[in-house]
């Protein structure tokens, strides 16, 4: 037997798939009710929708260099009166809340509501030099070291 004749799609090249919609089929539709249905319930804690793959929102890179620490945070949809940044005791916080309108919307997956991401930094870090900047969906918050941060760094000697 022809393995390509298994292929319905190989079969007649002049004859185009059945191509079925996602709404003909009860399974899609059973998937799409348990999707709404989760969402709707870890809603109602305050927590992203999707709970697995949002619970790090907003998404950020830190970076460290000799002379300072850099936090990037993507928040996109939001404008800087919604968003708070504060250091303290070597923990970044980050949080806010993403205001929307879903008012006739008959399905929706965008998310609104308040977060909050905190992030432990170096104990380096100048909590009297921060400077937090906000452009395009894009916080920026930089730290600068202290001075004297590289000579606090003492080498234990290891026995072998």
């Amino acid at each position: 037997m022809d393995l390509r004749n298994l292929i319905r799609w190989n079969r007649d090249r002049n004859v185009p798939a059945v191509h079925h919609r996602e709404d003909d089929h009860p399974v899609f539709a059973l998937h799409r009710e348990m999707n709404r249905l989760f969402d709707d319930f870890f809603r109602s804690f305050d927590l992203p929708a999707r709970f697995g793959a949002s619970l790090g929102w907003p998404n950020i890179e830190l970076s460290e260099s000799d002379n300072e620490i850099k936090v990037i945070a993507e928040l996109p949809g939001l404008e800087q009166k919604d968003v708070d940044v504060s250091l303290a005791n070597d923990v970044l916080t980050i949080r806010g809340e993403k205001k929307g309108s879903s008012a006739g919307a008959v399905y929706s997956e965008r998310w609104q509501g308040t977060f909050q991401r905190s992030v432990q930094i170096s104990p380096d870090a100048d909590p009297d030099r921060v400077t937090a900047d906000f452009r395009n969906g894009v916080l920026t918050v930089t730290i600068a070291k202290r001075p004297d941060a590289p000579n606090r760094v003492r080498r234990i000697p290891v026995n072998g």
